[in-house]
């Protein structure tokens, strides 16, 4: 059966079928449509993971290997298999074949791929999935597509883009979906549940190239703690809101967090670094960063990110800058504290 990325969602709520093929060239809504499968499956009650990366190609018996192991509490498992692209070659279509012709019980496979082109979708392992399972194919988006997922992407976050303010949007995101959700977060730390206009996406958009918190997180990355400090002074001095800052200091822990645990679950790291878009000029700095840091030292980054977030809302005692100080310290010398 094959769903779009938007029909998804609403068929998981009916059902969970023991396959699920997702594929595609746009990062975002791959690991979105992927989030939903891992969702649904662990809320159905498939409490044991299994993350399987297709790298070299000679994976594949840890395939069938899970698919014929059963837990000693025979407890429900997901498979989690990632491939790099959507040809699987010989040993893995023969693979996937079989799997979907004798499969196992208590168990749903969930398989992320590259781009599928159209003789892939005509091949025996590709129909062997759809038979018994669900494909999702992701694109690019462009034109009205792009403008409608930019508003809805927004009405999620209970805010209200004009057409105006759509088309600015797309502009400047020139179709990359993650930074458009970004953006989108941005805007909600500024203006929380509202009416988005053209010229607060424009103010909005001035204020990060006149002040450029990325230059902050950029630093953060390969713990320069003196160039942090700096401009964190700057941006302070400046006037520069302290929600635009806590948003772009915990967008990059929980970067981090996500980059760390799929590292450590045995994802091929080009194929991590390519789903968060972390491209070759920041690739040394965020391996900096996944090398100074502990996943328990980065979720310190996002429990003192809410207390700061509570300090600038006036619902905690202390000064949210401080907070924001010492999140830059906890990133660039987590043995200082």
């Amino acid at each position: 059966m094959r769903l779009k990325p938007e029909q998804l969602k609403a068929g998981l709520q009916k059902s969970l079928l023991p396959v699920y093929f997702i594929s595609g060239d746009e990062p975002l809504q791959l690991g979105e449509a992927a989030d939903l499968v891992r969702v649904a499956a662990r809320q159905a009650g498939y409490s044991v993971r299994e993350v399987i990366s297709v790298d070299q190609g000679n994976e594949w018996p840890q395939l069938t290997v899970e698919a014929d192991s059963l837990s000693i509490f025979a407890e429900k498992k997901l498979i989690d298999l990632r491939l790099p692209s959507a040809k699987p070659g010989s040993d893995g279509s023969k693979t996937l074949i079989a799997y979907c012709q004798n499969l196992p019980t208590d168990t749903v496979l969930l398989i992320t791929a590259g781009k599928l082109d159209s003789a892939s979708q005509k091949t025996q392992w590709f129909q062997a999935i759809e038979k018994v399972g669900v494909t999702v194919q992701v694109w690019p988006l462009q034109g009205q597509e792009l403008l409608h997922w930019l508003q809805r992407r927004a009405e999620n976050k209970s805010m209200r883009l004009d057409s105006d303010a759509a088309k600015i949007l797309a502009a400047r995101i020139e179709g990359n979906l993650l930074a458009a959700a970004q953006e989108i977060e941005k805007l909600f730390v500024l203006h929380g549940p509202s009416a988005i206009s053209r010229g607060m996406i424009e103010n909005a958009v001035a204020d990060s190239a006149r002040f450029d918190v990325f230059k902050l997180t950029d630093a953060l990355l390969v713990g320069k703690l003196n160039r942090v400090v700096k401009i964190l002074n700057g941006l302070k001095a400046e006037g520069i809101a302290a929600p635009v800052v806590l948003w772009a200091l915990s967008r990059e822990a929980r970067a981090l967090i996500n980059v760390k645990l799929e590292l450590k679950q045995g994802a091929h790291q080009e194929a991590v670094f390519k789903k968060y878009q972390i491209w070759d000029k920041r690739k040394h700095a965020m391996h900096d960063a996944l090398q100074r840091l502990s996943i328990a030292q980065m979720q310190s980054l996002l429990l003192i990110s809410a207390k700061a977030d509570q300090q600038i809302k006036g619902q905690l005692a202390g000064d949210g800058w401080d907070s924001l100080f010492e999140i830059c310290i906890r990133f660039c010398k987590p043995e200082l504290v």
